[in-house]
């Protein structure tokens, strides 16, 4: 059963409100730390510093010009609240990098900028996946690739395409100091974005009870093709048998099941912890 989306306005408008304050911070790291040393985040950032020094084209220009398509193929395979929101988090990204540019870096010491820069991204980032959206990039690309391969590992993927990214950087600037640096900056990004989300592993796992187990299931394996397994239980307050659902998932993919069950049934009981190990479909194989 495919429920109706239904939209809270005041929330939303809040979620585009940190949205903004995200993508702000975001653009702080990236125009006043890693832009003016040079340096790579990886993804469409990474391929953004580089047509920036070589073309002369504003970064948050060529992120936004590099997205615009990524934009038009996810337009009907994402929710319409997080098309809307991950395209207002885009543009707010490109104009507050383009904008900042315009100011003296803080600092034009490599080790520091790749410090403080990684920091500021991960805090904007976990922002921004706080409230279910997005600044394009990586994310649109998951989603356009759980939807056709959904057995695709995509947190690997991305890591390689990074990897590539980065490397592309040292070629283009002749500097492998560039790609050291640059994996410190991506490495504390992840590492911050863990921390705000209480969490160091990348994969958690959730128990959800609920009355609609059965359609919340269902919709997390549309919407986020995400599999759940239903275990049973017994309430011994109420002494009533309960079906609990136990789904393993990603960092990212952990809001979107929680909002996903809270719009279902708002009484729906979560339990969300780390997972030191996933082996199975479409997470690690032995």
């Amino acid at each position: 059963m495919h429920i109706e989306e239904k939209y809270n306005i005041p929330k939303i408008i809040i979620e585009i409100v940190l949205t903004i304050i995200g993508a702000l911070i975001m653009a702080l790291g990236v125009s006043l730390f890693l832009l003016p040393n040079q340096l790579s985040s990886g993804g469409v950032a990474g391929v953004a510093t580089i047509t920036y020094y070589l073309l002369k084209i504003p970064m948050g220009t060529m992120i936004l010009l590099i997205n615009v398509p990524l934009f038009m193929m996810a337009f009907f395979k994402v929710g319409k609240s997080f098309f809307v929101k991950s395209l207002i988090g885009t543009i707010a990204l490109s104009y507050f990098i383009d904008f900042f540019d315009k100011f003296e870096p803080l600092t034009n010491d490599r080790f520091l900028a790749c410090i403080y820069g990684g920091i500021l991204l991960g805090l904007g980032t976990a922002i921004i996946l706080k409230v279910n959206s997005s600044t394009g990039g990586s994310d649109i690309v998951s989603f356009i690739v759980k939807e056709y391969k959904p057995n695709v590992k995509v947190g690997n993927l991305i890591m390689i395409i990074d990897i590539i990214i980065v490397a592309l950087n040292v070629v283009f600037f002749k500097e492998i100091e560039i790609g050291l640096y640059s994996a410190i900056a991506i490495y504390l990004m992840g590492k911050m974005i863990d921390i705000l989300f209480e969490g160091i592993d990348f994969t958690k796992l959730l128990l959800i009870i609920s009355d609609k187990t059965e359609e919340i299931a269902e919709e997390i394996g549309e919407k986020v093709q995400r599999g759940a397994t239903g275990i049973y239980g017994k309430g011994m307050y109420t002494n009533e048998d309960k079906l609990i659902l136990m789904c393993a998932a990603s960092r990212g993919d952990v809001n979107r099941i929680k909002v996903i069950a809270k719009k279902i049934d708002p009484k729906s009981f979560i339990i969300i912890t780390n997972s030191r190990e996933v082996v199975g479909l479409g997470f690690k194989k032995e």
